[in-house]
């Protein structure tokens, strides 16, 4: 888009919005879930805390909490973690240490060599940079290796299999290519890592490479680090390639720590292991390993920015791949610290980022962290003032996020009782950059996090996050039905959960509303889990002022505040009924989809077969022949959407009365009410969790199993249907619906609630 053009639509937008939004304007509207008198004061206090947040202050937290190598059982990342708590209990917090024991594998031998049909050992690498002071810490860095990567020694033929995920299997099949008995290689991109090696495995690979692509994280998007931000050709990321999706993220030899039935598992037979070696090079070290692939050249969307043809095997190439690692127990320290609330103690608002980093860490996490820090320091200034929530507030910087969330998975777990008795709401930030507000989140808080993201000023347009977010979905929506959207749906419509950080064992096993925030969009990078990325780093091409910085502490200081003080627990329910419509049509397109595609397959198949009658020589082998989708049926699912939608309505207009009133009932009344409000996001959880996979309890937002971190949504009929498992997709319809239905029967409880405290 023209600046031009787009600088028009940012003051028509402002203009508009103004005069409708009359907080925009300069007025002072009431606030969700707030008396009149209360939301005053709340807002008095809410500008008071965002005057406070410090950009230098930040700077020389991260300056600090960056300086050495902080991953799980360094020296560093225990002094962080009480460095950390020192902080805390000086702004005011009652704070403590809980650590827990945990597996976490490091690397003892790592090899990679071409064998055949010429030699090349892999450097496995990443050369210190004279410009980037940290990059030379060499005895204290974690080489670059995948976490619970299975150990082993293999010599096989090297495939390229493109992003490694199950499509890109099915494409080789078509070609008559297998990977039976093969080493793959495939590129970073497109899901989470640990997917690659699974489906790798699922083929009957025995080991597995992952590279980053310079198409997809190098010279192809930019000057490559020092001289700008982009991956460099010796860079690796590094990372966990646990199998937590099918599984359980967290310790993989305790399953659940809140579960004293449990069984105790060993390295050797805990089912998160990858089941094949692994490793992450860089683009330099993959040149010349797919440079040696013969057989048929790769289709063009397969095809990376190396200068070499892309071929995808087999062939001559040869490689041979060692992965060892230590398999030791090392401790996890999480830092929990407490405000206790003044009037309500027994709900929780809990907040937290982890501090734990693959090596200096500046972008990932201690740029969420620093953040978090300066929202405590600020909120204990606040009670030097005389403010005192009335929830109790938790903030929490966790460790062990990185080889797959062990700190808070394993505090969750281990509090996971007490959690869903108090917690209303777990924030989560993994990180920050410079931008738009991105918003993930129970759909529950929609209404709530818009309000929010309204209260918070954008440091670089100077509009609202709310309103330049709007401006930039409208700016790149993919279709007019989407721009109207965009303009006319009062609240911001969030992304669902999926998983890849500490929100994860709130929302997914225990039912607790989460959000997930961060600023993000105009800080392109590469340095993912590298040894650059680090202070240097961070303060030469991403939030380079600690503007945005200051911008996530107001954000979600501000959220913090609000749910800790409103009278009401600010949940709102139309929002989610309407998604979750939303999600019911595109699991009917999805059905109808995969319908049209079976039919086009076995027309496909026939015509195949036919001409194979005139010509015998075949060049490609055809998949199986699969059933056509039969009918699902779909209308339980509906009936009990209608019915939600109508609660929801019921709630939302009883609610609004009886804020009117100053929700005048008596403080027995809003407690019991409250009470029941945190139950809502339980009430979308089973405890039998979700076929295969019991730990994950929540039917509505789950990581899919061939997607890792990306979220599915109704994940229980979505990958049935994805799987083909029929008879399995209709029981989970009917399982939806009748929690849908216990949970419109909860919101119909409520909103008569609602009207008794009105009256």
């Amino acid at each position: 888009m023209q600046r031009s053009f787009l600088a028009l639509l940012i003051i028509v937008s402002f203009l508009h919005s103004a005069m409708a939004n009359p907080q925009q304007a300069g007025a002072d509207p009431s606030l969700f879930g707030f008396s009149s008198q209360h939301a005053q004061t709340e807002r008095e206090w809410e500008s008071k805390f965002r005057a406070l947040p410090n950009a230098q202050k930040q700077r020389d937290y991260m300056q600090l909490l960056s300086a050495r190598p902080h991953h799980v059982g360094s020296p560093y990342d225990k002094q962080n973690a009480e460095w950390i708590l020192a902080r805390f209990k000086e702004w005011g917090f009652n704070a403590q240490i809980e650590s827990f024991k945990v597996l976490f594998p490091t690397p003892k031998r790592r090899l990679l060599e071409l064998v055949a049909p010429t030699r090349y050992v892999a450097k496995l690498q990443e050369p210190a940079l004279q410009e980037d002071p940290t990059s030379n810490q060499r005895d204290e860095q974690l080489p670059t290796y995948n976490a619970y990567s299975r150990d082993g020694d293999v010599t096989a033929p090297l495939v390229y299999v493109n992003y490694g995920l199950p499509e890109d299997y099915e494409r080789l099949q078509r070609l008559g290519v297998s990977v039976q008995g093969a080493i793959v290689i495939a590129r970073y991109g497109n899901s989470w890592r640990g997917i690659k090696p699974k489906v790798a495995a699922e083929h009957g690979a025995v080991g597995c490479l992952i590279y980053s692509d310079p198409k997809d994280d190098g010279y192809f998007g930019g000057d490559t680090f020092p001289k700008g931000p982009m991956r460099p050709d010796q860079g690796v990321q590094r990372g966990s390639v646990m199998d937590f999706a099918s599984n359980y993220p967290g310790d993989p030899l305790t399953p659940d720590r809140g579960d004293p039935n449990a069984p105790k598992m060993t390295a050797s037979n805990a089912p998160s292991i990858t089941k094949i070696p692994t490793l992450p090079i860089s683009y330099g070290d993959a040149q010349p390993l797919l440079a040696a692939i013969s057989g048929p050249l790769a289709s063009e969307e397969w095809r990376g920015a190396l200068p070499i043809p892309y071929h995808v095997g087999p062939g001559a190439a040869k490689v041979h791949l060692v992965v060892e690692s230590n398999w030791d127990v090392k401790e996890v320290h999480d830092v929990i610290a407490r405000l206790p609330g003044a009037t309500e103690p027994d709900e929780w608002v809990v907040r937290g980022n982890h501090h734990d980093g693959w090596v200096n860490g500046a972008e990932d996490p201690i740029s969420g962290q620093v953040a978090l820090l300066e929202e405590a320091r600020a909120l204990g200034e606040l009670l030097k003032q005389g403010w005192k929530p009335k929830r109790t507030i938790i903030y929490c910087a966790w460790d062990g996020e990185e080889p797959m969330l062990l700190g808070s998975t394993a505090w969750a777990e281990t509090h996971g009782r007490e959690l869903q008795e108090h917690a209303a709401i777990y924030i989560n930030t993994d990180g920050n950059g410079r931008g738009f507000l991105a918003l993930e989140g129970s759909h529950s808080l929609e209404h709530f996090m818009t309000e929010v993201a309204r209260s918070i000023t954008d440091p670089e347009s100077k509009l609202s996050a709310f309103e330049r977010d709007r401006l930039a979905g409208i700016a790149h929506a993919k279709s007019e039905e989407d721009r109207k959207e965009l303009r006319q749906r009062p609240d911001l419509r969030m992304n669902a959960l999926g998983s890849g950080t500490d929100y994860t064992a709130f929302v997914d096993h225990l039912g607790i509303a989460s959000l997930n925030l961060g600023y993000e969009g105009e800080d392109e990078g590469g340095i993912y889990h590298s040894i650059y990325d680090d202070f240097y780093w961070y303060t030469h091409f991403s939030d380079t002022d600690f503007a945005y910085g200051v911008a996530l502490s107001q954000t979600v200081g501000t959220a913090v505040m609000r749910m800790a003080d409103a009278d009401v627990l600010p949940y709102e329910f139309t929002d989610l009924a309407d998604t979750m419509q939303k999600y019911s049509k595109d699991l009917q397109k999805l059905l109808q989809t995969k319908q049209e595609e079976a039919r086009e397959r076995e027309q496909e198949l026939n015509e195949g077969a036919f001409r194979a009658t005139l010509d015998p020589r075949k060049p490609t082998v055809d998949p199986p022949r699969e059933d056509i989708p039969p009918h699902l049926n779909f209308a339980p699912l509906e009936n009990t959407l209608e019915l939600l939608s109508k609660s929801a309505e019921h709630y939302k207009a009883a609610f609004s009365k009886a804020q009117a009133s100053g929700f005048s009932g008596g403080e027995q009344q809003l407690t019991a009410l409250n009470q029941k409000l945190l139950e809502s996001e339980r009430r979308l959880t089973d405890p039998a969790g979700l076929p295969r996979r019991p730990w994950y309890k929540h039917l509505f937002y789950a990581p899919g199993v061939y997607s890792g971190y990306a979220p599915k949504t109704m994940p229980g009929i979505r990958e049935a249907i994805e799987q083909r498992r029929w008879q399995e997709a209709d029981g989970e319809i009917a399982r939806v619906a009748r929690v849908l239905e216990n949970e419109a029967a909860l919101v119909e409880v409520t909103a008569k609630e609602l009207e008794a405290i009105a009256k």
